[in-house]
């Protein structure tokens, strides 16, 4: 494995690590282990916690700006802003997949007073809004109830609310309004994830 794929490798597995237990309860000796390396690789490459977790966080960005970038791109000319914003907001449900990138950007969201990476997040988070608005076309109004609606999504997976989507009809109506299309998709990969 070359460098670049082994760093590539440990940056997935910190995702992983950092989304399961978040920057304060994530150690650089759980992030070696789940990438299958030694805690002292992990150091000598990133340095520090601090630094592994601001490279996830700008990967996972990177990640989700390509992702919204690319449905834009590919969609037709002259597509209308509202059927824009739906196909962005199915292919980021598709990011849940992924659900170490979208809870590490969560966890980086939520340390916002941090010296370090709250700019970071802060800057990432601006980024995304510029895309929506700029790039997407989508009005101030339009851009932000796409973000709510998005933060509410990768809520209600940090809470593993979507493991209730079969059983409680409140949770299925609330996952079906958050993520119309594919609920059940988010339902049923938090169930294969548990």
């Amino acid at each position: 494995m070359s460098c670049e794929e082994r760093r590539g490798s440990i940056l997935e597995a910190a995702a992983a690590v950092f989304g399961e237990r978040g920057y304060v309860g994530a150690t650089t000796d759980a992030v070696a282990k789940a990438a299958g390396v030694s805690q002292p690789y992990v150091v000598r490459m990133f340095g520090t916690k601090e630094n592994l977790f601001l490279e996830v966080l700008g990967r996972s960005l990177d990640r989700l700006l390509t992702t919204f970038r690319r449905v834009i791109a590919e969609a037709p000319a002259g597509t209308d802003p509202v059927e824009l914003k739906a196909l962005i907001a199915l292919a980021y449900a598709d990011l849940l997949q992924d659900r170490g990138l979208l809870l590490s950007l969560m966890q980086g969201f939520m340390l916002g007073a941090d010296p370090a990476i709250g700019p970071a997040a802060r800057a990432g988070f601006l980024q995304v809004y510029r895309l929506v608005r700029d790039e997407a076309g989508f009005s101030p109004e339009m851009a932000g109830e796409f973000l709510s609606g998005g933060m509410m999504l990768n809520t209600l997976v940090a809470i593993g609310l979507p493991a209730e989507y079969d059983t409680d009809p409140v949770a299925r109506e609330l996952l079906d309004h958050c993520a119309p299309n594919k609920a059940a998709m988010i339902a049923r990969l938090s169930k294969e994830l548990a």
